[in-house]
């Protein structure tokens, strides 16, 4: 499952070479870090961090915009393509859900960082945001579905309530606790979807 594709700005063009490809995928991940830190991190940094030079930067992401919703759009997708991924293995479907949870509060870290270079970069009413929000949702669902059917998940809730019930975590405000107090409460969400499990309520 992957949320919408990236920019327009590799839609037409070849795929790229191996080392092309790496250059880019390491841009983006130290892009997130750098941004989540500091929304104002100089893309020299970035590129530095990255182990290439600023062309390089420039030749994948010709504006500073481009590299930041690529960053996000990439978080996002790590984060919704985690969620098959964590149902490969062998145990209850509350339990991956569980831990992907756990990622979600990674994710909400980043994104919580990257805020205001987010809304600079793409705009607050941007369609990026509705996108995201959709392919979360849809991960969700996904999640759901197989704790219905293995019994582990009430049978009455959608993705889209669930993303409601987690909303409560960009209300929790900063300290150095603020991932463990996201964590508690993402796992209160997760308590409330197994009670009543295997329940037979519509």
């Amino acid at each position: 499952m992957t949320t919408p594709s990236a920019p327009a700005e590799r839609s037409a063009e070849r795929p790229l070479r191996a080392d092309a490809a790496r250059n880019r995928a390491r841009l983006l991940a130290c892009a997130a870090t750098a941004l989540a830190a500091d929304g104002d991190a100089p893309l020299e940094s970035i590129a530095q961090q990255a182990g290439v030079g600023i062309g390089t930067l420039y030749r994948h992401f010709p504006e500073r915009s481009a590299l930041v919703e690529a960053a996000y759009r990439q978080e996002v997708s790590a984060l919704c393509d985690a969620a098959p991924a964590l149902l490969g293995d062998d145990r209850p479907a509350v339990e991956a859900l569980r831990e992907w949870m756990g990622r979600f509060v990674r994710y909400a870290a980043t994104k919580r960082g990257m805020g205001a270079a987010l809304r600079t970069a793409v705009g607050s009413d941007s369609s990026l945001f509705a996108e995201t929000k959709a392919g979360i949702i849809a991960a969700i669902d996904e999640l759901l579905a197989a704790g219905r059917a293995d019994g582990s998940v009430r049978p009455d809730v959608d993705g889209e309530q669930v993303m409601l019930a987690m909303g409560g975590v960009w209300n929790v405000p900063d300290s150095d606790r603020w991932a463990e107090r996201v964590r508690g409460l993402l796992d209160l969400v997760v308590d409330g979807l197994r009670y009543g499990a295997g329940d037979a309520r519509p």
